[in-house]
C-alpha cells in the first residue's frame, strides 16, 4: 500500500510543540552520536530552541570543527570565484574574437559592394573579381532553375486546361476543336489550308480575261 505524502506544518499548540521539540532534539542528538561512533565521522550539531536556548553535540572539539568548516567553505568560495573569473575571461576573449570576425565580414561586404577599394592591392581586387564571378554564376544558375520550374508549371497548367476543355465539349455533346497534338505542345496555332482552294503554277504571260 502506497502512503500519501504527509504535509508538515507548524504545531499550533504550545505544549505539544515543546514536547515534540524535546523528543526530536533528543533523537537528533542520539543519531549524531551514533553516526560519529559507527562511521568514525567528525560530527558537530548545533540547535537553538525557539527561546534561544543552545543545544550542541561534537564528536571532537566544537571550535575545531567550526574552524575546519569555515576553512572548507572559504576554499570552496575561492574555487568558485576562480572559476567565475576564468569563465569571464573566456567570455571576454570570445567577445573580442567575434568582434574581429564581424569587422572582417563587414569590410569584405563593403568591398564586394564596391566600397572602400582604395586600400586594396591588385591581388585583392583580382580575388574580389573572382568571387563576384562565382557568385554571379550561382545566381544565374538559380535564376535559370526557377525559370525552368515556372515553365514546367505553365505547361502542366496548359495541359490541365486543355483536358478540362475537352471534357466540357464532351459533356455538352459538342465536337472539340481539332487541334493537332504537336500544335498543342508548341502552344502555337497554324492556319490550315482548305482543300477547296486550288493553286496553279503558270509560266508566261497571264491569259487575258473577258476578251481584254
Amino acid at each position: 500500500m502506497v502512503r500519501g505524502k504527509v504535509e508538515m506544518k507548524l504545531i499550533e499548540n504550545t505544549t505539544s510543540r515543546q514536547v515534540t521539540f524535546s523528543k526530536r532534539r533528543n533523537g537528533l542528538l542520539k543519531k549524531a552520536y551514533e553516526l560519529s561512533v559507527l562511521c568514525d565521522a567528525e560530527v558537530a550539531l548545533i540547535i537553538f530552541s525557539q527561546k534561544g536556548k543552545l543545544y550542541e553535540f561534537s564528536s571532537s572539539n566544537m571550535q575545531k570543527t567550526i574552524k575546519r568548516y569555515l576553512e572548507h567553505a572559504r576554499r570552496k568560495q575561492n574555487i568558485s570565484t576562480e572559476v567565475e573569473g576564468q569563465m569571464q575571461q573566456h567570455c571576454e576573449e570570445d567577445t573580442a574574437t567575434l568582434a574581429q570576425k564581424i569587422e572582417l565580414l563587414e569590410n569584405s561586404k563593403q568591398k564586394l559592394l564596391g566600397q572602400n577599394l582604395e586600400t586594396c592591392s591588385i591581388q585583392e581586387l583580382h580575388e574580389i573579381d573572382i568571387q563576384l564571378e562565382k557568385s554571379l554564376k550561382i545566381i544565374r544558375a538559380r535564376k535559370a532553375q526557377l525559370f525552368k520550374e515556372e515553365i514546367e508549371k505553365l505547361k502542366a497548367k496548359e495541359k490541365f486546361m486543355l483536358e478540362e476543355n475537352a471534357k466540357l465539349y464532351e459533356k455538352c455533346g459538342l465536337k472539340p476543336e481539332n487541334v493537332p497534338e504537336k500544335q498543342k505542345e508548341n502552344g502555337s496555332c497554324h492556319r490550315s489550308t482548305s482543300p477547296e482552294v486550288v493553286t496553279e503554277l503558270f509560266i508566261g504571260l497571264h491569259p487575258v480575261q473577258n476578251g481584254c
